[in-house]
C-alpha cells in the first residue's frame, strides 16, 4: 500500500519548516499558527492511519518502497539504499506518542518570543526527524533521521535555553554523536554481510542492502562475512556479533538514557526551555529503547538472549541510582530528569526479560513515561514562567491558590509513582511481571527493581506535600504571578491527563496494538 500517509507525516513539517524560513519578519505573528496547523494535520493523518491499520497483521502496513541510490561495487555486487518507510504496532504506537507529543509541545511554544521565526523552522524540522526514525524501515534511512534530528535540538536548547545552554547542547550532542558513530559501524558491518538478491543481467550481482526486513532474516548472512553465525570472525578478540550488539547496546543506551552514559540529560533538561524539555523526556528518550527492540534484538537475537541479564542489571541499576538522585534535587526540573532516568530502567527491564510479557511491558512504559513526563515537565514550566524560579522549597499551599493545577499535578505524580488506574501502574507492572518470569534474570533484580516505586512515591509524596500542602507561603515578589492554569495550559495537560487515565483504566488499547508485533518480533 504506497498512499503516501506515512510520508506525509514527514513532508509536512519540512515543508511548512522551510515556508517558515523564507517568510518575511512582517509575518512573524503566522509563525506558530502554521506550526500549529501542521500539527493538527498530523493529528488528523493518524486518525487516518490508526483507522486502516490492521492489528492482527504480521508486518509492515502503508508500505513506500522507492528506489533511491544504487552504487555498482566493481562487476559482481550492487549497494542497495531505498527509501522505505511502513509501520507495525510497535511503530504506529511510538508514531502516535510522537504526534500527541509535539502538538502539546507547540501550544507551549507559544511562550516563546524570541528569534521565533528560527524556533518555528527548527521544531517542525525536529517534529519530521523524529517521526521518521519511527517509520524507516531502511537502516540507512533511519540513521539519516537518528542523525539529523541532533541538529535541531543542539540549536534549540542552544539558543533558547537557561544560564548554561551552551555547556548543556554541546554536553547533549557529544554523547550522543558518540553513541552514533557505534550505531554507524554496526549498519556498515550488517549491509556488507547480507545479501539481499541474487540477479542475472549481464553479470551474476549481488544486491547489499540496508532494508530492515533483509538485515533481520539470518538466511541472507554471506557465508565468511563478518557477521556469519556459523564462523564470526572475531574483533579484539570477541565473537563479531557480540561486539556489533555491544556497540548498539551503548549506541541506543546512551539515547535512552542508561547509567553510566546518563549524565547529559539533567543539564539538557534543566538549561531545555519548557516545550523543548516535554519533547526530550516524551519522545526522544524512547527512540533509545525503540532502537534497542527494533534493531539490537530484531538483528542479533542469538547474541540478546545471552545479555538479557545484562540488560537487566543496567535496568536495576538506572531504576535506583535515579530514585536515589531524585530524593537528593531541591529544583523541581532537575528531580523530574532524574525520574526519568529511574522511569526508563524498567524498559530496560522489561527488554532484559527476553519474553513477550517483558516487551509488552517494555513498550506501554515507554508510552505511558511519553505522556506523564510531558505532564511533568509542562508543571515545572507553568511555575517556572509565572516565577521564573523552580525551587521546591520557595512554594507552601499550592493548592489553595491553585486548584486546577493541583488536580494535574496529583494525575501526573500519582500517574507517576505507578497507582492502580493511571497508565504509570501498567508498564512498570508488566515490566516486573516478565522480569519475574525470565529464566536467565535472578529473582532478586526485580524484587529490587521494586524499589524505585517505593523511591517514586517517597520523592512525589514528599514535593507533592511540601509545595501543595499546608499555609499557602512562598517569596513576596511570587504570590501576585501565582494564578491558576489558563485556558492553553488547562488544553495541554487536560489532554495528557486524559490519556493517562483511559490507558491507565483501558490498556487494552494499546496492548491490542503491540502485542502482534511483539509476537511477529519473537
Amino acid at each position: 500500500m504506497q498512499s503516501g500517509l506515512l510520508s506525509s507525516l514527514i513532508i509536512l513539517p519540512l515543508i511548512a519548516s522551510m515556508v517558515i524560513l523564507l517568510l518575511p519578519e512582517s509575518y512573524k505573528g503566522s509563525y506558530r499558527w502554521i506550526s500549529l496547523i501542521v500539527q493538527i494535520l498530523l493529528m488528523i493523518n493518524l486518525g487516518t492511519l490508526i483507522g486502516g491499520f490492521e492489528p492482527n497483521h504480521t508486518g509492515y502496513q502503508f508500505l513506500e518502497h522507492f528506489e533511491w541510490i544504487r552504487l555498482t561495487l566493481g562487476k559482481t555486487s550492487i549497494l542497495s539504499i531505498d527509501y522505505i518507510v511502513g509501520i507495525d504496532g510497535l511503530s504506529l504506537a511510538m508514531v502516535a506518542l510522537s504526534v500527541v507529543v509535539f502538538f502539546i509541545a507547540n501550544i507551549s511554544s507559544f511562550s516563546i518570543n524570541k528569534k521565533e521565526k528560527a524556533y518555528y523552522s527548527l521544531f517542525l524540522l525536529l517534529t519530521a526527524t523524529v517521526i521518521g526514525c519511527f517509520i524507516a524501515i531502511d537502516f540507512f534511512l533511519f540513521f539519516i533521521f537518528f542523525e539529523f534530528m541532533l541538529l535541531p535540538m543542539y540549536f534549540l536548547i542552544g539558543i533558547w535555553g537557561g544560564p548554561n545552554k551552551a555547556y548543556a547542547s554541546l554536553k547533549f550532542i557529544i554523547y550522543t554523536l558518540v553513541g552514533s558513530v557505534m550505531i554507524l559501524v554496526v549498519m556498515i558491518a550488517l549491509a556488507m554481510s547480507n545479501v539481499d538478491e541474487f540477479f542475472t543481467s549481464e553479470y551474476r550481482r549481488t544486491v547489499f542492502s540496508f532494508d530492515f526486513r533483509i538485515l533481520s532474516d539470518h538466511a541472507n548472512l554471506l557465508k565468511g562475512s563478518l557477521l556469519n553465525i556459523e564462523n564470526p570472525v572475531k574483533i579484539f578478540g570477541i565473537n563479531a556479533r557480540d561486539f556489533m550488539f555491544i556497540l548498539l547496546f551503548i549506541g541506543f543506551g546512551i539515547k535512552l538514557p542508561m547509567v553510566p552514559f546518563h549524565t547529559w540529560l539533567p543539564d539538557a533538561h534543566v538549561e531545555a526551555p519548557t516545550p523543548i524539555s516535554v519533547v526530550l523526556a516524551g519522545i526522544l528518550l524512547k527512540i533509545g529503547g525503540y532502537g534497542l527492540i527494533r534493531i539490537a534484538y530484531g538483528f542479533f537475537p542469538d547474541i540478546a538472549i545471552h545479555y538479557g541479564l545484562l540488560f537487566s542489571i543496567m535496568g536495576l541499576i538506572s531504576i535506583l541510582y535515579g530514585g536515589f538522585n531524585a530524593l537528593a534535587q531541591k529544583d523541581l526540573k532537575k528531580l523530574i530528569a532524574y525520574s526519568s532516568i529511574s522511569h526508563m530502567g524498567f524498559v530496560l527491564l522489561g527488554i532484559g526479560a527476553f519474553n513477550i510479557e517483558g516487551f509488552n511491558g517494555a513498550i506501554f512504559q515507554m508510552f505511558s513515561h511519553g505522556l506523564l513526563s510531558s505532564m511533568l515537565f509542562l508543571i515545572a514550566g507553568v511555575l517556572y514562567e509565572r516565577t521564573k524560579n523552580r525551587e521546591i522549597a520557595n512554594f507552601r499551599g499550592l493548592a489553595k491558590t491553585m486548584p486546577i493545577f493541583t488536580v494535574a499535578v496529583t494525575i501526573a505524580f500519582f500517574g507517576s509513582l505507578g497507582l492502580p488506574s493511571l497508565s504509570g501502574f501498567i508498564g512498570e507492572f508488566f515490566t516486573l511481571f516478565g522480569s519475574f518470569q525470565a529464566r536467565s534474570v535472578p529473582k532478586v533484580i526485580p524484587i529490587l527493581g521494586v524499589l524505585g516505586i517505593v523511591l517514586s512515591a517517597i520523592y512525589l509524596l514528599w514535593t507533592f506535600q511540601k509545595m501543595f500542602f499546608g499555609e499557602f507561603w512562598t517569596k513576596e515578589e511570587f504570590k501576585n504571578n501565582l494564578t491558576d492554569l489558563d485556558q492553553k495550559e488547562i488544553i495541554m495537560l487536560g489532554v495528557l491527563g486524559i490519556l493517562t487515565l483511559i490507558f491507565g483504566i483501558f490498556p487494552n488499547i494499546l496492548f491490542d496494538l503491540i502485542n502482534p508485533s511483539v509476537i511477529q518480533l519473537f
